[in-house]
């Protein structure tokens, strides 16, 4: 099946918001997209650790309130909120800690929307990477995820060779550009967004940066 990079890329809503968690100053990568599928599937996709290395990193731990989880090779952390089938909060501990909220709604004409934010207090690295840092990867990980719901039953496609792929790479570079445009939006001088959003897809890319 040829892999439409516009399609999935124009799927994605972007935005950035500015706000204070724990008394700092932060700031909220946020990411919706609709599957076609139910708020039930959806909801179990997300949060079956049997289903969620299908489309994303493998898991362990206690995957209920209050319990701690672990992906493989990526974060860890606590299960802060959970309300099926609509929402989940956890701590992202990688090099800090940072907040991820997900909810899942009806998004009518038969599908369901999810909605991820991913909170982060001002650091040297937003100001080099700029929102792309979270965004991208976090698209990748929804592409992934919007693959799972439509092939259930196909294996995960190698996330290395996507990347270093020519579809990969241009998906990565228009996801980018999508969060540059996101930050200028929120306020983020174009200058400044340009250089992050750079920064952000030659390390996504492996390439060098310009």
């Amino acid at each position: 099946m040829k892999f439409d990079v516009e399609t999935h890329l124009g799927a994605m809503e972007r935005s950035v918001s500015a706000l204070e968690r724990e008394g700092q100053s932060a700031r909220a990568v946020t990411l919706s997209r609709s599957f076609a599928t139910t708020v039930d599937d959806l909801w179990d996709a997300v949060t079956n650790g049997e289903r969620i290395p299908r489309w994303f990193s493998p898991v362990s731990g206690d995957l209920q309130l209050g319990g701690r989880y672990q992906l493989e090779g990526n974060a860890g952390g606590v299960v802060t909120a959970c309300e099926p089938p609509s929402h989940f909060a956890l701590t992202w501990e990688f090099a800090g800690v940072s907040w991820v909220e997900v909810r899942v709604a009806d998004g009518g004409d038969g599908s369901a929307r999810l909605t991820l934010s991913h909170i982060a207090h001002l650091s040297d690295h937003w100001d080099q990477y700029g929102p792309g840092a979270a965004g991208v990867g976090w698209e990748m990980g929804l592409l992934g995820l919007a693959l799972h719901i439509a092939q259930p039953d196909a294996p995960k496609p190698d996330e290395a060779a996507f990347a270093a792929s020519p579809d990969g790479k241009a998906f990565i570079t228009g996801s980018s550009e999508g969060w540059e445009q996101a930050a200028i939006a929120a306020g983020t001088d174009p200058e400044a967004a340009h250089a992050a959003a750079t920064r952000t897809t030659a390390f996504y890319t492996g390439e060098a940066v310009p």
